[in-house]
């Protein structure tokens, strides 16, 4: 029964030695040793006295002391003794020391030596658990040193007696048999050493901190071994252990009857019970009436017990004794509070002194024994009422030391029990932190600080802030104490001036110690949620509704969160009802918080369960005579629990609820409502309801009667009880009962007035209140340290936060405080990042560039950065904060933009910051072209210089300063000044502002968008500036970041592009001169398109469509940087030729090439371009034919890159016929027939395009290339036999190109300078040979055209001008020599295919031979001869009349053949 299983019997005890390193006889020689060394010690002292020394020295044994008698037998046996050493009874050698201590002949000295004697007896372990009959010898012991009594000689001698006494005290309870102690002994060993620490208030400073320490040691020894007694325990009953004590010099009778010698000193023996007695303060020394026991002992379900306790006060000491030290300790600080409460001049000292000492005793208790207290009913009660109510009490104390001894207990309890403390805890923090915290209202400076250092060491727990949040600011009937909290700090944290104290740093401390557990709990406390909501659109009963499960996250987050949102709508009733009771009710009823239809119940818990209500509305609508709030009333009346409760206190707890109203009837109804329920609940005394109404006005009229000012004459206790006479149903009430009231009420008054729900006092009667709703509160939910509810709490933390670092930062000096708002920084942007806070990471981003001073610096103010800590710092976390949670950075890129732009400005990025913000393989792929791109532009000159970008950039700043009088000469820029240049770039490194963009591919598409956004603001506030150089470089800076991000990203360019390609259309159609943006634009714009082909076909057509931005240049810039811009078409069509499908892409690509035809520099990579995607056919499709057939004309006719690249060209268009042909045949192969023909169809027409723009080279001034030209167009038309073209093609070509070329050529000849034409002649021989072959080669197709006659005649007439045309003013013999050949040779081949024959009877043979001679005898008439010979006109003559279709057979034969 609360005490652990010992070891009992001579085996055990043998058990219990065996491991003893010297044997049994080495033991018993040397415990003799010691016992016969400490009876020698005691009679040498003895010795010393002339009444002892006499009769010792007489040599008369009868005249021996009985003292010295039976310390010599004991020195005498002690050698002689055969038992083992734990088989002797300790009683033996310990009772003739015992005799000394407890005889009043002995002086100080002999009592000091014989309680040495039995102090190193007990420290040897001489006594321990196996040790027979060791129960009896140690309560012995106990019991001879607490009535330990001497002759004091001096006052020296009796303060060593007074510490020995404690130390043999000290070592009873320290030893291995203390286990044996009964209840009582260790309570009487508990209250002597408590008085001698009274004593000693008039004795030496050193036995005053020996006591003192030695209370201490009890404490910390009893309470440490409560973890090994079990939960059950049988109370001792109330007064079954009582004590009474000296203090201070007052004499007080003990329970031996003996009364202390006037020349003498005594510890009085003791009978049981702990009490503080009479008190008086060691400071002042006044003494104070004595309180009355309050020792009240209640059993394991709080209940008075009724047992005997004689049992109780002898078996081996456990939780009763606890029980009874506990309470005694909490007694002392009520009887401290009571003498608090009297006239003195100045108590700091007393404050600081008897409270200091017993919070001392009760912290020992609780550090070592507060892990158990909560598996012990009774100990618990006792904490979570008396004593709770007492560390509110003293809270409140003047003395800093106080208020932290309190605060160190409550923390203490915090971490050993606050799952039983819910209420309590809130108490305290409203009522005592919080409260003096806050400063003001006549709290002094250290009691402000002592508080928040406090207050900051709760929030430094990692489950505090957890724990108010999830069960005080998530519970309806609870306040907002994290809130509050949280309130508190940031206001404490920002100086009302702009001087910073350690009180602002050490709330900005608690804020950031709250941010710091939530950055630690990321990660952990995922649920799946269980919980069932209610319904929000239908009444819940919110004061009542449970969770299913407090113990499951799963169940209770849920279950929190829903009803956070409740309270907040319930807070806003309350207002509402503050305001107008009436709307106030509506208003819970349209938020279904309360029922449609008013009922009395739900109304009455909203009375009585929700903080914040005016206490004032409340009790008129409770005394309202109407029928509803008749009900009310009883219905509030019945959520109180009056039981065991007596008639003063039940009163307080009601009355603290609501405000009585002045009104008499709706007092009467009031107080009828709680007399009812009063008198059902305790009916023990009071006969009846009515009774109970008549006392409760009683206590009414007196509690106005003794705390009224107004009232000058008292009442009575005579007077009270005779005002209450024959009122318990005609008979008179226990007087006794009626004192205590009467008692009660002098002493605590029942306050009326209304100090609202701010009110932070904490009055009985609120703790009688706090106490009755802490029966019924919900469980203490544990949350595990998890992140459960951390999002929620970072909602109301998270502004507060970022304002007071804000503030603490821009006001700190020292270089401490600046690491602590960094890191109070860094966690607040990481828990903003892990739950969406964007606008609070924003915020916070916003605040951090201010700091940096990089928005505020002028162009020559960059050496500030390197010296100024703060600035350095800020910076840093600027860009640590971008780069690691960039993800939910949203508006505040723009200010992060605008210190990087600045840090540009400065010249302290890297050199080549924002070209290696790009993929390095897009660096890797292309880097000979870029590299020849960047040195050939016209900005790149400018760019080379012999200095690091960053030293030209500090440099030329620098000398600006010394540069207002241009005639005076530059200062170049001193030692300090570059080693503060150097330290500046070295943090611009460490804070790698590259990786934001370079890491952009891993930033949120919101995030993305808002960073792109942000650049092109920037290069267009750049851009509208007053143009001056560094404005420009701004704004080409943004555009390579943009750039940069744009190609990091390629994957999600449709999220970027747009906006891209807009700001870049914006540039290049403002710009109408060359400069360095307008080149960033049109080469950024290329590179994009280059990159992201490969990767983005759905983007391909767009990509290649925004292309024609360059096609729109201005002459001006486009003629700037045309060599540029088709070295990077080069590279995109050598890279990206098989991603280019569309026609579209193709015609952007072609126009492009065709303009560097042109272009002296830009020639050769166009031609090189073109050269790649039509030599061999190998990029040339249908989609791109007719596209790379006009670009190689124009590189045909252009002189750019001489004749030979000219002929190249046409050897392009020339070589092209084969794609067509392969095409017609994979079409007849692959195809079906009608997709077949019209495929060819479309081929037909590539190849009319073909030959119409080698037609237009024919007429090129340079002889090489028209020959060239004509050759190739020959071979064109030759070789179309590959090709199925319809006849009416083959017409069109004859009319269009053949003859139009003829034509050309005539006219060039005949108009045309021989300077700019040189060779005519030549070039005619080559046209009307191709006119010869065309037409010999395709006769078999023309012959059969309807036109045919008018087709030969046009050959015919064509023949007949190069016959007659003059070449540099004659004739040519040459033309006139080869054009007779070269028709007859026509005539003959269409004489033998039958085309052309003698007249016949048919129309058609007879017009075209007429029109054949027709026009032959212009040109040489001895043709027909050397042709058709008079033989062969006759016959076919004769043969054309006797068969008219012989011509046409003869005709069809020849053309099949």
């Amino acid at each position: 029964m609360g005490c652990p299983n010992r070891p009992s019997g001579a085996r055990e005890v043998k058990e219990g030695y065996e491991d003893c390193s010297f044997t049994s006889s080495d033991k018993h020689a040397t415990f003799a040793c010691i016992i016969n060394s400490e009876v020698g010690a005691v009679l040498a002292v003895m010795r010393r006295n002339v009444r002892w020394g006499g009769h010792y020295l007489s040599g008369n044994d009868q005249r021996e002391h009985s003292l010295i008698q039976s310390l010599m037998a004991l020195r005498k046996q002690i050698f002689y003794w055969q038992h083992q050493w734990n088989d002797t009874d300790p009683r033996f050698y310990l009772q003739p020391f015992l005799d000394i201590i407890q005889s009043d002949e002995t002086g100080a000295p002999i009592t000091g030596v014989a309680l040495s004697a039995v102090y190193k007896i007990l420290s040897v372990d001489m006594i321990d658990q196996y040790t027979v009959n060791a129960e009896s010898a140690l309560q012995l012991v106990v019991d001879a040193v607490t009535s330990c009594r001497f002759e004091v000689t001096d006052p020296a001698s009796e303060e060593v007696v007074l510490m020995k006494i404690l130390q043999v005290l000290l070592a009873c309870m320290k030893s291995k048999a203390s286990t044996v102690l009964s209840n009582q002994h260790v309570c009487s060993i508990v209250n002597t050493c408590f008085r001698i620490v009274h004593q000693a208030g008039t004795k030496g400073e050193l036995l005053q901190r020996i006591a003192r320490n030695t209370m201490h040691e009890l404490v910390r020894c009893i309470f440490s071994r409560l973890q090994d007694f079990d939960k059950t325990y049988h109370p001792v009953p109330s007064g079954a252990i009582t004590v009474k004590q000296e203090v201070g010099g007052v004499h007080i009778e003990d329970s031996t009857g003996r009364n202390q010698l006037e020349n003498g000193s005594s510890i009085s023996n003791y009978d049981g019970q702990l009490s503080p007695g009479t008190v008086t303060s060691d400071a002042a020394g006044v003494p104070v009436t004595p309180l009355p026991s309050k020792t009240v002992s209640r059993d394991d379900d709080g209940k008075d017990a009724t047992s005997s306790g004689l049992h109780m006060q002898k078996e081996h000491y456990g939780i009763p004794c606890m029980v009874e030290i506990f309470q005694f300790l909490s007694s002392l600080l009520t009887a401290v509070e009571h003498i608090g409460m009297g006239t003195r001049a100045n108590s700091i000292a007393f404050d600081e002194d008897v409270p200091i000492f017993a919070l001392g005793l009760i912290n020992s208790a609780l550090e070592l024994s507060g892990s158990s207290l909560h598996h012990h009913p009774s100990l618990l009660h006792l904490i979570r009422d008396e004593v709770f109510q007492n560390f509110i009490q003293f809270g409140l104390s003047m003395s800093p030391l106080v208020l932290s001894m309190v605060f160190s207990i409550i923390l203490n309890l915090y971490h050993h029990m606050h799952t039983e403390l819910k209420l309590q805890l809130e108490a305290f923090f409203s009522c005592v932190i919080l409260r003096l915290a806050q400063g003001g209202n006549g709290h002094s400076y250290p009691q402000e600080e002592v508080a928040m250092e406090a207050l900051v060491d709760f929030c430094r727990q990692k489950e505090f802030v957890i724990d108010m949040y999830v069960n005080l600011d998530c519970d309806v009937t609870c306040s907002n104490v994290f809130e509050d909290i949280v309130n508190l700090l940031s206001k404490s944290a920002i100086p009302e001036d702009s001087s910073l104290s350690s009180m602002h740093t050490l709330a900005l401390d608690g804020l950031i110690a709250v941010i710091k557990g939530m950055t630690e709990r990321i990660g952990s406390g995922s649920i799946n949620s269980k919980g069932t909501l209610l319904n929000s659109e239908e009444h819940t009963p919110i004061w009542t509704v449970r969770c299913d499960d407090y113990s499951d996250p799963n169940h209770w987050v849920s279950f929190v969160q829903w009803r956070k949102l409740l309270k907040k709508s319930v807070m806003a009733g309350v207002d509402q009802f503050n305001t107008n009771p009436k709307k106030g009710l509506e208003f819970l009823q349209q938020a279904h918080l309360l029922p449609d239809k008013l009922e009395p119940q739900s109304v009455s818990c909203f009375f009585r369960y929700t903080p914040g209500l005016d206490k004032n509305l409340i009790g008129d609508f409770l005394g309202n005579h109407d029928q509803f709030c008749i009900q009310t009333l009883h219905a509030f009346a019945g959520t109180f629990d009056f039981r065991g409760m007596n008639l003063d206190n039940a009163l307080r707890l009601f009355l603290e609820t609501f405000r009585l109203p002045g009104e008499s009837q709706k007092i009467q109804r009031i107080l009828e409502a709680f007399s009812e329920r009063y008198y059902e609940q305790s009916p023990q005394i009071l006969a009846n309801k009515d009774a109970a109404l008549l006392l409760s006005y009683s206590l009414i009229l007196l509690n106005t009667d003794q705390h009224s000012s107004q009232v000058k004459r008292k009442m009575t206790e005579n007077e009270f009880i005779r005002n209450n006479r024959l009122i318990n149903g005609g008979n008179d009430l226990p007087r006794e009962y009626l004192l205590d009231l009467y008692h009660s009420i002098c002493n605590k008054e029942i306050c009326f007035t209304d100090k609202g729900a701010a009110s932070m006092e904490m009055t009985s009667s609120r703790w009688l209140d706090l106490i009755d709703k802490s029966k019924k509160t919900d469980p203490f939910i544990v949350s595990d340290c998890k992140a459960y509810l951390d999002r929620d709490m970072f909602a109301i933390v998270s502004g507060p936060t970022v304002a007071a670092i804000s503030v603490v930062f821009e006001l700190a000096e020292e270089d401490d405080v600046y690491q602590t708002c960094i890191n109070g920084f860094l966690d607040v942007a990481k828990v903003s990042a892990c739950y969406h806070f964007e606008d609070v990471l924003d915020d916070l981003v916003v605040s951090l560039c201010g700091f940096t001073i990089l928005l505020n610096l002028s162009s020559f103010d960059e050496p500030v950065l390197g010296e100024d800590m703060k600035a350095r710092m800020a910076t840093e976390a600027v860009f640590t904060i971008a780069n690691r949670y960039g993800d939910s950075i949203r508006a505040s890129w723009r200010n992060i933009l605008d210190c990087i732009l600045r840090l540009h400005k400065l010249g302290l990025l890297p050199a080549h910051m924002a070209s290696d913000a790009a993929d390095e393989s897009e660096h890797s792929a292309n880097a000979g072209n870029r590299r020849s791109t960047l040195s050939s532009s016209p900005n790149a000159q400018s760019q080379k210089t012999g200095s690091p970008q960053g030293y030209v950039g500090f440099v030329s700043r620098f000398s600006r300063l010394f540069s207002f009088d241009t005639d005076e000469p530059r200062s170049e820029p001193t030692e300090q000044q570059l080693a503060a240049h150097r330290q500046a770039r070295q943090i611009i490194e460490k804070c790698h502002i590259e990786s934001i963009f370079t890491e952009s591919k891993f930033l949120q598409a919101e995030s993305l968008l808002q960073l792109a956004q942000a650049l092109i603001w920037a290069s267009e506030q750049a851009a509208k500036q007053n143009g001056s150089p560094e404005d420009e470089d701004t704004a080409v800076f943004c555009l390579e970041l943009l750039i940069a991000i744009t190609l990091n990203n390629r994957d999600r360019i449709g999220l970027l592009w747009q906006c891209v390609y807009e700001h870049i259309t914006s540039i290049v159609q403002s710009i109408v001169m060359p400069c360095a943006l307008v080149e960033k634009a049109v080469f950024g714009l290329l590179r994009i398109c280059q990159r992201l082909l490969p990767y983005k076909e759905d983007l391909a057509d767009e990509l290649l469509r925004s292309l024609q931005l360059v096609l729109k240049l201005d002459a001006r810039v486009a003629d700037a940087y045309c060599e540029q811009i088709t070295q990077e078409i080069n590279c995109l069509v050598k890279s990206n030729a098989v991603h280019i499908r569309s026609q579209m892409g193709w015609r952007v690509i072609t126009s492009l090439l065709s303009i560097s035809a042109r272009h002296p520099e830009a020639a050769e990579a166009g031609f090189d371009s073109l050269f790649f995607i039509m030599s061999g056919g190998a990029h040339l499709l249908p989609v791109n034919y007719l596209l790379c057939m006009d670009a190689s004309r124009q590189f045909a006719e252009s002189r750019v890159g001489g004749a030979e690249r000219s002929l190249l060209a046409l050897d392009l268009m020339a070589g092209s016929l084969d794609c067509l042909v392969q095409w017609t045949h994979e079409a007849k192969k692959a195809m079906e027939e009608q997709d077949a023909a019209r495929f060819c169809q479309d081929i037909g027409e590539m190849w009319l395009r073909l030959v119409q723009g080698l037609k237009r080279v024919c007429s090129d001034q340079r002889e090489e290339i028209r020959n060239h030209a004509l050759l190739s167009l020959q071979n064109c038309l030759i070789g179309a036999d590959g090709i199925d073209l319809p006849h009416y093609l083959w017409l069109q070509c004859f009319n269009s190109v053949i003859f139009s070329m003829l034509d050309d050529l005539i006219e060039i000849t005949q108009v045309r300078s021989y300077k700019d034409y040189r060779n005519m002649e030549g070039t005619l021989i080559l046209a009307v040979k191709l006119l010869s072959k065309a037409f010999l080669q395709l006769l078999h197709w023309l012959s059969r055209v309807e036109t045919f006659g008018q087709l030969w005649v046009d050959v015919l007439t064509r023949m007949d001008k190069y016959m007659k045309v003059k070449v540099r003013g004659k004739k040519s013999e040459k033309l006139l020599e080869l054009v007779p050949e070269l028709l007859k040779n026509t005539l003959l081949v269409m004489k033998a295919r039958g085309i052309l024959t003698p007249r016949s009877s048919t129309s058609q043979g007879d017009v075209l031979w007429e029109v054949t001679w027709t026009n032959v005898n212009n040109v040489d008439p001895s043709l027909r001869s050397e042709v058709f010979s008079d033989q062969e006109l006759e016959q076919q003559s004769q043969q054309a009349e006797s068969g008219a279709d012989s011509i046409s057979n003869g005709t069809s034969v020849s053309t099949s053949g």
